[in-house]
C-alpha cells in the first residue's frame, strides 16, 4: 500500500480535507464473506443493506440520483471481492463480516481510495491497522465488553471474581480487559488462568482453588470444553459470566444444569418490530437478525457523510463520517459539516437537518455511532443472556459501555 501505509492508524483520510471528485453517483458494494457454518450471516446483512438504499431513494438518492447497490457475491476471499469492487466504480463498501480477513480487503481498498464500514469486525487489533484512515467499524472492539462482563458480576452480588481465557489474541487482549474492569470497579480479581482449547481442566482446577464469587470465561472455540471442566471443577450456574465469543445454544451438548442461571452477552441491540418488519418485507425468508442494525446504519451513516460532503468519492465520504456520526470534530481538519450536531436518525432526517445549515449525529437501529479518530465506535450496545437449566440462552436485558473497554 504505497499511498496509505506510511499514514497512521488515527486520522489520514478520516480528518483532511478532500477535494471533490466524484462522478455524481454514489455506489455502495457489499463484502459478504460468510461461508460453511457462518452463512447464514448473509442473509441479515444483505437485507438490511437492501432496505436502506430503498430508503435513501425513496427520499431522492444522493444529489437527485438513486444510490446503486452493486450486485453481491459470497466469498471468503475478502481481497478478491474488494478488487471487484474497485472495479465496479465502487465509493463505499460494507464488510467484511470476519476480523481476519479484514486486512486483505482494508489492503485493497484503502489503496484505492474507497471507504470501508464493517458492521461486524471487533478484533480490538484493527483499530490501529494502517488503513490511511479509510477504515470503520458500526461494531465495537472485543475489548468494548470488559465493563459490562464486571458489572454482571457486580449485579450478582460477587465481591470477588476469577477469570477464565482461552490462548490466543481475543482471550489475552479481552481477559487483560476484564481484569483491570474488575480493578476499577472495587471487584476482587483471584485467579486468571488460560488454557489451549480441549486443555482447560488445569484452567478450571485454578479457579475452583481461588473460590471466587463469579467467573467469566472468555473464550471462543474452545468454550463448550472449558464449561464442562469448569462444571467437573463444581464451578457451573449462576457463577458463570460468559463473553461473546462463548455464547451459544449449548442444549444436551453439556451436562444438566452446567449453565443454568449462567448469563451472557453479544453485542448487538434488540431490533425493533418495526425494523423486524421492514427486513422481512424485503427477504420474506429471513430467519436471523445479526448484524442487520449495523449494516443498515453503515450504508446510511455513510450515505449522510455524502450528502454532507456534496460528492460522492470514497475520500469525501471518509473524510465526513466523523462529523455526521456525532463523533468529536477535529478542529482544522474533514470536509463534513461543523457546528453544533442535530441528532437525526434516518436520511430523510438528516437530509433535513443539512438543509437547516447544522451538522447531522446519525444515530441509527444499533444506537449511538460517534466514530473517533481510529474509525471505531464511541460506544457499544450489548444484549445479555441468561441461561435455562437445559443449556439454552434466551434475552433478558441490555447493557451499553465505552468502546475502549473503559
Amino acid at each position: 500500500m504505497a499511498t496509505t501505509a506510511c499514514l497512521g492508524p488515527a486520522g489520514g483520510a478520516r480528518v483532511e480535507q478532500a477535494d471533490a471528485s466524484g462522478d455524481g453517483t454514489l455506489r455502495i458494494g457489499l463484502i459478504l464473506d460468510n461461508t460453511g457454518p457462518q452463512k447464514f450471516l448473509n442473509a441479515p446483512q444483505l437485507a438490511a443493506a437492501k432496505l436502506a438504499v430503498k430508503e435513501i431513494n425513496a427520499a431522492g438518492g444522493h444529489k437527485g440520483k438513486p444510490v446503486e447497490l452493486l450486485p453481491e457475491a459470497i466469498s471468503a476471499d475478502t481481497g478478491a471481492q474488494a478488487r471487484a469492487l474497485v472495479e465496479a466504480k465502487a465509493d463505499v463498501v460494507i464488510g467484511p463480516t470476519d476480523s481476519s480477513r479484514a486486512p486483505a480487503a482494508i489492503d485493497v481498498l484503502a489503496n484505492a481510495r474507497i471507504a470501508m464500514i464493517s458492521p461486524a469486525n471487533t478484533a480490538s487489533g484493527l483499530s490501529s491497522y494502517r488503513s490511511g484512515g479509510f477504515y470503520f467499524r458500526t461494531s465495537a472492539a472485543d475489548i468494548a465488553q470488559a465493563p459490562v462482563l464486571v458489572k454482571l458480576a457486580k449485579d450478582s452480588g460477587a465481591a470477588t471474581l476469577a477469570v477464565v481465557y482461552e490462548e490466543g489474541s481475543y482471550g489475552k487482549d479481552l481477559s487483560t480487559a476484564v481484569a483491570a474492569a474488575a480493578q476499577r470497579s472495587g471487584l476482587g480479581s483471584v485467579a486468571v488462568a488460560g488454557f489451549a482449547p480441549g486443555q482447560a481442566q488445569q484452567a478450571a482446577a485454578a479457579v475452583k482453588a481461588a473460590a471466587p464469587d463469579a467467573v467469566v470465561l472468555v473464550s471462543q472455540a474452545g468454550a463448550q470444553g472449558a464449561i464442562a471442566e469448569l462444571n467437573n471443577a463444581g464451578v457451573a450456574g449462576t457463577k458463570l459470566i460468559l463473553s461473546d465469543g462463548a455464547v451459544n445454544q449449548y442444549g444436551s451438548g453439556l451436562g444438566s444444569s452446567a449453565l443454568g442461571g449462567a448469563r451472557g452477552i453479544l453485542p448487538g441491540t434488540f431490533a425493533s418490530a418495526h425494523f423486524q418488519g421492514e427486513l422481512v418485507s424485503v427477504d420474506p425468508e429471513l430467519a436471523d437478525m445479526t448484524f442487520a442494525a449495523e449494516t443498515y446504519d453503515a450504508v446510511n451513516v455513510a450515505a449522510v457523510a455524502a450528502a454532507a460532503a456534496e460528492d460522492d468519492a470514497g475520500a469525501s465520504i471518509a473524510a465526513s463520517l466523523i462529523a455526521v456520526s456525532g463523533g468529536k470534530v477535529q478542529g482544522s481538519g474533514g470536509s463534513g459539516p461543523s457546528g453544533e450536531a442535530t441528532v437525526c436518525k434516518s436520511y430523510q432526517e438528516c437530509l433535513d437537518v443539512l438543509r437547516a445549515g447544522k451538522r447531522p449525529d446519525y444515530d441509527g437501529e444499533s444506537g449511538r455511532i460517534g466514530f473517533d479518530a481510529n474509525g471505531d465506535v464511541s460506544s457499544a450496545n450489548y444484549v445479555v443472556y441468561t441461561y435455562g437449566a437445559d443449556n439454552t440462552a434466551t434475552m433478558s436485558g441490555s447493557e451499553t459501555a465505552g468502546s475502549n473497554g473503559s
